[in-house]
């Protein structure tokens, strides 16, 4: 089975959400940090992004960065504001209204990754045309998505890839590409997802994307690069999941990847919100990985196993990473633990 590859003229740079940092991180009224977790995923993966927080007087989360007005925070050199909380039913309350007009008028980019169009607010669009900012939904796909070639493209590939969902795809990509950076190696992270955007500064919701356009938007999302560099591209949903496995199949397809990474999380037992569904084995998901990858990049194989052991004991943890690895004959590690484990993932993805 042999890949595409064209002739005709490359498509221009990828039409990729493009953030401007330095963020002025918005924390509206949330009491609870689970309702904070983008302002504070971005706090712990961007750091270097981060400038400031704004928080509305009934708040009582934080992030632990300076707290600023909006126009303080533009004066420091902040260029847009990050709605940093994810509420239930992903809403902008009217009791959020007055400080991002303060941030439009402030001279910043609005951000959110939210239900509610920011662009569907009247008195926010007309703020930021009179600023001349741009109100960024980063859920909603970049316009001129093409749909799939199937040509190879020059660079390598890496993708993440689950027994379900919501089980640490995201922060493996990103600690693979920092742990091969900090080896010097030419390693970067491509967000599918919303808060992976907000964290990277760039990238396509996959999964917000038009089925036809899917694998074309993830061929966008990783362009062609140097034959040494190694884009380490997020992962969403599950092969075998039977609500998300379209978008797990865009994505394979699209991102072409020349090694992929299972993420699995020991003692779950059901696909999250679907009873009745057992999650697969991590066996099983190298396999259907390998036989539907293989019709963009025949050379398609697994490198290991991420394992997501958050509740686990430290030594209960080690010995699950263990058994892991020797069962399925690759290195196992969880890229939070890190550790010489986590070491040995890296040289697989390295090699």
């Amino acid at each position: 089975m042999g890949v595409a590859t064209s002739a005709e003229p490359r498509p221009p740079a990828p039409a990729v959400h493009v953030l401007k940092a330095p963020y002025l991180l918005f924390l509206g009224d949330a009491v609870e940090s689970g309702f904070a977790k983008t302002a504070l995923g971005l706090r712990d993966w961007a750091g270097d992004k981060c400038l400031a927080e704004h928080a509305l007087p009934a708040a009582t989360v934080t992030t632990g960065l300076p707290r600023m007005s909006p126009a303080a925070a533009a004066a420091a050199g902040a260029r847009s504001m990050v709605i940093g909380v994810a509420n239930q039913g992903g809403v902008v309350p009217d009791s959020w209204l007055p400080a991002l007009l303060e941030g439009a008028a402030a001279g910043l980019d609005v951000v959110a990754g939210l239900h509610t169009r920011l662009t569907e607010i009247a008195p926010l669009h007309a703020a930021a045309l009179q600023a001349g900012v741009r109100l960024i939904d980063v859920r909603v796909p970049p316009p001129g998505l093409p749909i799939a070639s199937g040509a190879k493209r020059t660079g390598r590939r890496l993708l993440t890839v689950g027994t379900d969902c919501a089980l640490g795809k995201k922060y493996t990509a990103l600690a693979i590409a920092r742990g091969l950076q900090a080896r010097g190696i030419d390693a970067q992270f491509r967000a599918s997802g919303q808060t992976g955007i907000m964290i990277a500064g760039e990238g396509i919701a996959i999964d917000a994307v038009v089925a036809d356009f899917a694998a074309g938007a993830a061929e966008r999302l990783s362009p062609d690069a140097s034959p040494r560099h190694l884009d380490v591209i997020e992962g969403q949903g599950s092969l075998l999941h039977p609500a998300y496995a379209a978008v797990s199949l865009a994505l394979l397809h699209g991102s072409q990847p020349d090694l992929f990474v299972v993420c699995h999380q020991p003692g779950r037992a059901q696909i999250l919100g679907t009873p009745g569904y057992a999650v697969p084995s991590i066996e099983a998901v190298i396999a259907q990985t390998i036989a539907i990858g293989r019709l963009t990049n025949p050379a398609i194989r697994c490198v290991g196993v991420s394992l997501n052991t958050a509740g686990m004991t430290a030594d209960a943890a080690a010995e699950e990473i263990a058994r892991t690895a020797q069962r399925i004959g690759l290195p196992a590690a969880d890229p939070i633990r890190g550790g010489d484990a986590f070491q040995r993932l890296l040289d697989a993805c390295e090699a």
